[in-house]
């Protein structure tokens, strides 16, 4: 419990949604890709969040990503210092990515299947879904 009280702040912002880690000696940040109905999937801390979310944390900072929606997804990494572990996604497994570095970063994570292909029930086209991570 102690861990949680000093791991996560969620704030929201105008431009979308911004999570910083509060202060410890190495923070760990959990999120999930979950299932939606309208666009597929989206991110998701304490709070169902959007396609695009925005973090900010301190440098050493780990991400541990769930994939909790029961489709498969690439993670990619689009810009910032070189991360380890961005590799397919299963659904029901997690990654954990260590920032270590200060800098922006940008991931992507595609799904490999469509909603149709899962029989998934859906409004609109499935999301790309966005993570920029800001290490300060």
């Amino acid at each position: 419990m102690r861990r949680l009280l000093l791991g996560i702040v969620v704030a929201l912002a105008v431009a979308g949604v911004v999570v910083g880690a509060a202060a410890a000696a190495s923070p760990t940040v959990r999120m999930a890709i979950v299932h939606t109905v309208r666009g597929c999937h989206v991110w998701k801390t304490t709070k169902v969040l959007e396609e695009t979310t925005l973090m900010t944390v301190k440098a050493g900072t780990k991400v541990e990503v769930r994939a909790s929606c029961p489709m498969d997804f690439d993670l990619a990494q689009l810009r910032g210092p070189a991360l380890a572990g961005l590799s397919r996604l299963q659904a029901g497994t997690t990654r954990t990515l260590v920032f270590r570095k200060r800098g922006t970063y940008v991931l992507r994570a595609t799904n490999v299947q469509t909603s149709e292909e899962l029989g998934l029930q859906t409004l609109g086209p499935d999301h790309v879904l966005t993570l920029t991570v800001v290490v300060r």
